[in-house]
């Protein structure tokens, strides 16, 4: 059993307390409630919990205004606040958020996930999954067990239930297969495809929660020349390529053009960086709260002293990354692989770690591994990041993420 928590409910229908009670008791955690009051956020003061749980519509005060005089105490920002409600309107999921609500639940409530929902929001973990370590194509066999084979895919579940996807290699089809086995809908979740090359979109056709009516995912990314998203994620499901296309998603699916730019969804802040790689290639940096993820893939570090390093990209691309809990950047080749495949469009080993350091990333994850590469090479790989980082006195810390490995950040 994980940690236990202590919340506090203010609704003024009984029977739905007792639910949520029935709910989190028998999990173990503990529960007071409160009818709406003036005096409310006086008690909850006395009560300390770790969430309070707010309906909105009830009667002498509602649950925005509670939120709103909850948040407007800086001592009490460390208690999460979630909204109970029946309300399911945009308008109101959004006002709740921008008030400074936690997460935002629709009665009736699921009781598969209510508690295990409202513990991650408590806890306020970002859970970073890794689905697909390597590059280019997919590589099977004995000497890929480990780190497994599969091509480029990670999922970020953030605690208020959004979810997103970066790109959509073979690794997505193992992503594919968890969440049809959770049997649930997902409707706040975004895939963000990097580019268009083979190892990053082939597989979005076999992920099976674009089939199912009720999901809904918007598909976002860089056009190339005159083609949007939406024309590169269809033009490889025409039917010379595979057998079926768009007009089969079940789902609501949306799609959005995005270039160098920033922007946010639900007071997520994402900004976008233009790679050094072959076409349109995005990069992105994801920021909740006092966190900052960003995903690097496909992008060419030159070495300092080559005549195609440019001082100002360098410069560019550090301050993008610049102290990030967790780098995921494409480290395809050793150096030595590196002499003979500059301007591939891919970095090697030593120019990864160098900036990384550089810029005081806190957690450095080897991504994009050549597929010539087994357990055994990638292996060597970190040990020689370590060693470098080592000899830089750096606090980085470095690793090599397996498929379905699972950090929180």
């Amino acid at each position: 059993m994980g940690k236990l928590y202590n919340f506090f409910v203010v609704d003024d229908d009984p029977i739905a307390v007792k639910l949520m009670e029935s709910f989190l008791v028998t999990k173990g955690h503990r529960l007071s409630a409160s009818y709406p009051n003036q005096n409310i956020v006086d008690e909850i003061v006395e009560e300390k919990p770790d969430c309070v749980l707010l309906d909105i519509m009830m009667p002498g005060i509602d649950g925005i205004e509670i939120l709103r005089r909850l948040r407007a105490k800086p001592e009490l920002n460390s208690i999460k606040v979630v909204i109970v409600s029946g309300k399911s309107y945009e308008f109101d999921r959004r006002r709740a958020f921008s008030l400074g609500a936690d997460g935002y639940f629709i009665k009736p409530v699921d009781p598969r996930k209510f508690v295990s929902d409202l513990e991650k929001i408590v806890e306020d973990k970002i859970r970073l999954t890794f689905w697909g370590v390597h590059g280019t194509l997919p590589v099977p066999g004995k000497k890929y067990i480990r780190y497994g084979g599969n091509t480029s895919c990670l999922t970020l579940e953030f605690p208020r239930g959004i979810f997103f996807i970066f790109d959509a290699g073979t690794g997505i089809k193992v992503l594919s297969d968890h969440l049809m086995a959770q049997k649930i809908l997902y409707s706040q979740s975004k895939i963000f495809i990097s580019h268009p090359h083979w190892d990053h979109i082939n597989a979005l056709p076999f992920f099976a929660p674009l089939y199912i009516q009720g999901n809904e995912f918007e598909i976002l990314g860089p056009m190339q020349g005159d083609k949007t998203m939406r024309e590169l994620i269809s033009g490889q499901m025409e039917g010379v390529y595979f057998p079926i296309n768009l007009k089969e998603f079940s789902a609501r699916v949306y799609f959005r053009d995005l270039r160098e730019e920033a922007f946010e969804i639900d007071n997520i802040k994402i900004k976008s960086l233009l790679l050094n790689h072959p076409g349109y290639c995005l990069g992105y940096r994801i920021e909740y709260k006092d966190r900052k993820i960003c995903y690097v893939t496909d992008n060419e570090i030159y070495p300092k002293t080559s005549k195609f390093h440019n001082e100002d990209y360098y410069q560019k691309f550090t301050d993008f990354i610049f102290s990030a809990d967790a780098l995921i950047i494409d480290c395809t080749y050793t150096d030595k692989e590196y002499e003979k495949k500059m301007c591939w469009g891919h970095s090697a080993l030593k120019q990864v770690v160098d900036i990384a350091a550089f810029s005081k990333v806190k957690n450095l994850y080897l991504y994009h591994h050549d597929p010539e590469h087994t357990d055994d090479d990638i292996d060597i790989k970190v040990r020689d990041a370590e060693i470098m980082l080592t000899e830089k006195s750096s606090q980085t810390k470095c690793l090599a993420p397996k498929e379905g490995q699972v950090f929180e950040v």
